[in-house]
């Protein structure tokens, strides 16, 4: 049964519709983090991958997401029986369906297989999540409107979205169904606005310049402090907890922060945190009497999605900037470049972690590479300025 508001149904209609949906979506792809970690635990302990191979491979199945701009450059142009957001997300969703059932029944032994069925379930999840932030920038556009970023099972997604028509989220309507050729033409427009392009380039750069070292923390938690899968666990879960929270108290509280102090503010608190984990490292926390299963439930669950903080303020301030039309593109570019900008963190990860002899079995120079890692998360504040602030403006027509 397909699911579709009126117009005179009232406006509380469609804000249930939209907030059912994107909420939906954004929950859907937030539990990706699970099977994730499982997929970590099967490279380390059933494949025997060691840090640097195991974090190259989570980077490498990142790849779908760098085209993001060709998913929304389709979307944008291209209708599907009348729709072009929802039919995106239902294919979205059943490609990770498919990837994720994939791997659970026929538990593939070789690396390149499995890497395989990641790409796809990350292809999946970059042609939603694009179909996904175009409508928040969408109806960001609406004076009344109010969306949240958490992040989708799969399968749940798929039949909610075959379920509802996209009249239903009654999206504003573009003037023309304009082809690939002039979508690209209005993005690139759109890219060369320099308060745009300018932020894009801030926060790209305040991803790319941080070598992660995820793979080797998840090594030194488990492998060294022999810290329990439960524990990882429930951090996923508190770390999920925290980015619900922040996205309300962004929506009640932050929203009049100029983009520039808050995204700088949350720069900041990411070294902040890196510190406490050299802490962490050095057992200072054990000395004061704190578990580790403590810690890394609360800090490192906090500090995986603190990372991410910064695109909800950023999305909200494209949407004011991004010309009409071109959401899905303009948004989906953004996604792209933290996507490639995430890609590059995770190789200079593994070169800092080759370089100061971190190993699956010697963590000596963990707490070096954590303070060369705070050092890096530091920089991208000398060029805060880049960040647009003045969110006062409407954004111009693509004419201009």
């Amino acid at each position: 049964m397909v699911v579709e508001t009126r117009r005179s149904g009232g406006r509380g209609g469609t804000e249930l519709v939209r907030k059912v949906v994107l909420g939906i979506g954004y929950w859907v792809q937030g539990l990706r983090c699970f099977p994730w970690m499982t997929v970590s635990f099967f490279l380390k302990d059933g494949l025997k991958v060691d840090p640097s191979a195991l974090q190259i491979l989570q980077n490498s199945a990142n790849l779908p997401m760098v085209a993001k701009p060709l998913y929304g450059v389709v979307s944008d142009a291209f209708y599907i029986r009348g729709q072009h957001r929802l039919p995106y997300i239902a294919l979205g969703a059943f490609l990770q369906a498919v990837s994720w059932l994939a791997i659970a029944i026929l538990s593939p032994s070789s690396i390149t297989i499995i890497s395989i069925y990641l790409l796809l379930s990350n292809l999946g999840a970059s042609i939603a999540e694009v179909a996904n932030d175009a409508i928040v920038a969408e109806v960001g556009k609406q004076p009344a409107s109010s969306s949240k970023k958490t992040r989708s099972p799969s399968s749940v997604q798929f039949l909610v979205t075959i379920s509802v028509h996209e009249s239903a989220l009654d999206l504003p309507k573009t003037v023309t169904k304009a082809g690939i050729r002039k979508q690209l033409s209005d993005l690139l427009s759109a890219l060369k606005r320099p308060e745009i392009a300018n932020s894009i380039i801030w926060l790209a750069a305040s991803y790319a310049v941080i070598p992660a070292l995820t793979g080797t923390m998840f090594f030194y938690q488990t492998q060294y402090l022999k810290i329990d899968t439960s524990v990882l666990g429930i951090s996923k879960v508190f770390g999920q907890a925290a980015m619900l929270l922040w996205g309300m108290v962004y929506n009640r509280h932050l929203k009049s922060v100029p983009p520039r102090k808050l995204m700088s503010a949350i720069q900041a608190m990411m070294a902040l945190f890196m510190v406490s984990d050299i802490l962490f490292v050095k057992g200072v926390y054990k000395t004061m009497g704190v578990p580790d299963s403590l810690y890394v439930v609360i800090f490192s669950g906090v500090l995986e999605v603190l990372f991410f903080f910064k695109i909800l303020p950023f999305s909200v301030l494209m949407a004011q900037l991004c010309p009409p039309g071109c959401e899905g593109s303009l948004i989906a570019f953004v996604m792209s470049a933290i996507a490639l900008a995430l890609i590059i963190s995770g190789f200079l990860g593994v070169a800092l972690a080759s370089s100061v002899g971190v190993t699956g079995d010697d963590f000596s120079g963990l707490p070096l590479g954590l303070t060369i890692q705070v050092v890096c998360t530091l920089l991208p504040l000398f060029r805060s300025s880049w960040i647009h602030d003045d969110t006062r403006s409407k954004p111009r027509s693509k004419e201009e």
